[in-house]
């Protein structure tokens, strides 16, 4: 085939196989940042209540187990769903090319034309990649879904854990080996380092401004901080 007709295909390829990998990035770095707040929140509260060492370092492991845990769970149960929507539009994509190729086959040259090739050479286009791989042009055109690599919903759970696991260590770290004074001022700065880290990564990645996104995320985990600690320390004050 000559080369102008097998552009079309092979872009669309590369650029969801890209946009593939930079989602999955995007939902790590989000989940790391999930696991920095969350559990900053949490240990930043109860050592607003209390000085115990042991304490802090049992409710951040119980926050972090427990939000690692759910992360992956509602990663899972997502991306299954996704998975199965997509199994199902492919089932019904086969059915219908068994059926009705020669729809099929218009449909195919229909969207090309629609992207801008002239009648001829969007018939072309879409006789050959259909005489290639008939299923892979139609769903990918059609669906934007490769066949051959479909959303893993093991993947998705253990890289959303891994992601929540590392984000939710730094405060969780930061609250329990400095000494008793330092405790609070180093977390803090821990958590607007690592905020300040993941904001700016997620606004890279998705071509954003960079400052303005930076100071959002760690806007918000100050205010989680002061929320959590403000409840700490009242309950902490009731209690005693």
């Amino acid at each position: 085939m000559p080369d102008h007709v097998s552009v079309p295909g092979h872009v669309e390829a590369h650029t969801g196989s890209y946009a593939g990998r930079l989602n999955w990035l995007r939902a790590g770095v989000l989940g790391a940042n999930d696991g920095i707040v969350s559990t900053a929140g949490l240990v930043i509260g109860v050592a607003a209540a209390t000085s115990d060492r042991a304490l802090l370092l049992t409710a951040g492991l119980a926050g972090l187990a427990a939000g690692a845990m759910s992360m992956a769970v509602g990663e899972y149960v997502s991306v299954s769903t996704q998975r199965d929507s997509e199994q199902a539009l492919i089932a019904k994509e086969i059915r219908e090319l068994h059926e009705e190729p020669e729809a099929e086959l218009a449909e195919l040259a229909g969207i090309y034309r629609g992207k801008g090739l002239s009648p001829r050479l969007a018939q072309q286009v879409a006789e050959e990649l259909t005489a290639h791989d008939a299923l892979g042009a139609h769903a990918e055109v059609e669906l934007g879904i490769d066949p051959e690599n479909l959303t893993n919903p093991w993947h998705a759970a253990w890289a959303s854990m891994a992601a929540f696991t590392v984000g939710a260590l730094i405060p969780l770290l930061a609250i329990v080996l400095p000494p008793l004074g330092w405790r609070v001022p180093v977390t803090v700065a821990a958590v607007v380092l690592a905020l300040a880290g993941t904001g700016w990564l997620s606004a890279r990645l998705g071509d954003a401004d960079a400052g303005r996104a930076t100071v959002r995320v760690v806007i918000g985990g100050l205010l989680a901080m002061a929320v959590t600690y403000a409840i700490g320390a009242a309950v902490g004050t009731r209690v005693a």
